[in-house]
């Protein structure tokens, strides 16, 4: 880690009385009441007059009156500060607002500046900010510092979440392994409603949010769960046996993360048990996951069809270069196709104006009808809905609307066309179109699935892809039926 680092009287550490403090302060302050007060706007945004304020406190070197402007703060706004400001500010906010920087905070981060964040400390007081989380949240504070970072961290961590972070560690990235919780409420499957309820009160060390209750047996398979309204509006002397819900949804820890958020999904989950090759119960994965996961995979398939790379506004300069850069080259490549064609028809183009003034609409008509399938496609292969049972029957869908799309846009140009240059210009520009927006519903459903098909994410940069085929069909099309046609020459 950086030797820079936050000095030790200024770690990122929140002590019990300011966290708790921090709480009764959350129960007060519900969100609504947040909305258009000195700091919201009426969006919930952090106004930029509030910003400025801090700012201005940082420059300063105003430690107590950066502390009085933040300290009213929700957990997640405070993060939302953090990453309004300045890579140089962070450090400096963080170390005036030690107390205040929980691990809630840390969580909330966004990966880059967590892990900017992260750099500036001692790997005891990473640890300690690991101790305060969920473990899927150390794992994932954990993850992002380098192997030597990661070795210091986890020496400094208690026993007993070192080891469920080493046990995170070793399953794959997006998998549920790493995701899961390792905090549940698991019994045996011989205890009554009462037995349950008693140790339910008893037991002080139980994960605080737990919506349903794991029945497991003797070899700790899980064979039933228990919703909490169940256990609280049944009798005691009721055994478990007899009201738990025993047909349950099991998510394997190999299980990618989009797969487990697509059950979740499917069958209207809460919360899911995640179970080892065994079959053993090793933890769970709630709802709460599931939305950052679903909020997580959308915005990087709509990134992956642009090229963008990650697309994060704090990635770092020359991993955004790097990213964009391929798919840019890549995208140079397939223009030279589609101009090698136009050059093909060069002497057509000379001859007649009219084929530069119109060819630019077919390509660009064709372009967008592609990816207006390929987007509808892409998603469906996300959500299961397209696979290879039902691809020629998406695929044959998709070319009919295509053709109908085809056929009112060629309506419209080619009576457009016909007016303007002559009636056998609209007939060449209506047929191409439809020639074109046709191969477009093609190329969009078929990009996609052959990605898929390569076990490559479907997403990647398949608009790429898909304009070149627009793009070169378009021009061929046109200038192609042009030539047949008689209006120029070869």
């Amino acid at each position: 880690m950086a030797d820079d680092r936050i000095p030790e009287d200024d770690l990122l550490i929140a002590d019990p009385a300011a966290e708790s403090a921090a709480e009764s302060a959350e129960v007060e302050v519900r969100p609504d009441d947040r909305v258009d007060d000195e700091r919201h706007d009426e969006e919930n945004r952090l106004k930029p007059e509030y910003i400025s304020a801090v700012h201005l406190a940082l420059e300063a070197g105003d430690k107590g009156a950066v502390y009085d402007l933040v300290e009213p703060l929700h957990a997640a706004d405070v993060a939302d500060l953090i990453e309004l400001l300045d890579r140089s500010e962070r450090a400096q906010l963080a170390s005036a607002i030690s107390d205040l920087m929980t691990g809630d905070v840390i969580a909330e981060l966004n990966d880059y500046v967590r892990e900017d964040l992260m750099d500036t400390l001692s790997a005891h007081a990473v640890a300690v900010i690991a101790e305060q989380l969920d473990t899927d949240d150390a794992v994932q504070l954990i993850e992002d510092l380098n192997e030597a970072d990661q070795r210091a961290v986890m020496a400094e961590l208690e026993p007993e979440t070192r080891a469920a972070v080493s046990s995170a560690l070793a399953y794959p990235e997006e998998t549920a392994g790493r995701l899961m919780s390792r905090d549940f409420v698991a019994v045996p499957e011989h205890m009554t409603v009462g037995n349950l309820i008693d140790y339910l009160r008893e037991e002080g060390d139980l994960e605080h949010d737990f919506f349903e209750v794991f029945i497991i047996d003797e070899r700790h398979h899980p064979v039933g769960t228990c919703a909490l309204n169940w256990v609280l509006t049944t009798p005691r002397s009721v055994r478990l046996t007899d009201l738990m819900k025993r047909d349950q949804t099991l998510i394997p820890v190999t299980m990618d993360q989009e797969e487990a958020a697509l059950m979740f999904q499917k069958y209207a989950l809460i919360s899911a048990a995640v179970v080892d090759e065994s079959g053993r119960l090793v933890g769970q994965m709630t709802v709460d996951d599931v939305v950052h996961i679903i909020s997580e995979e959308a915005g990087e398939d709509a990134l992956l069809m642009s090229g963008a790379g990650d697309g994060d506004i704090n990635e770092p300069l020359r991993e955004a270069y790097s990213s964009r850069v391929r798919w840019l080259i890549a995208n140079l490549g397939t223009a030279v196709v589609a101009s090698g064609i136009i050059a093909f028809f060069g002497a057509a183009i000379e001859s007649l104006v009219a084929l530069a003034v119109l060819m630019p609409i077919v390509a660009s008509i064709g372009g967008n009808a592609g990816t207006q399938t390929m987007a509808v496609a892409v998603r469906a292969i996300a959500t299961n809905q397209l696979t290879r049972a039902n691809t020629k029957r998406i695929l044959w869908r998709e070319f009919r609307v295509a053709l109908l799309n085809g056929g009112t846009i060629a309506l419209l140009i080619g009576l457009a066309a016909g007016l303007l240059f002559s009636p056998m210009m609209g007939v060449v520009i209506a047929l191409a179109m439809v020639i074109n927006i046709g191969v477009a519903g093609l190329a969009g459903v078929l990009v996609p699935v052959i990605f898929e098909r390569l076990d490559q994410d479907p997403a990647v940069a398949s608009s790429v892809f898909v304009t070149m085929i627009t793009d070169s069909m378009g021009f061929f099309a046109f200038l192609g039926l042009a030539v047949a046609a008689g209006l120029a020459p070869l």
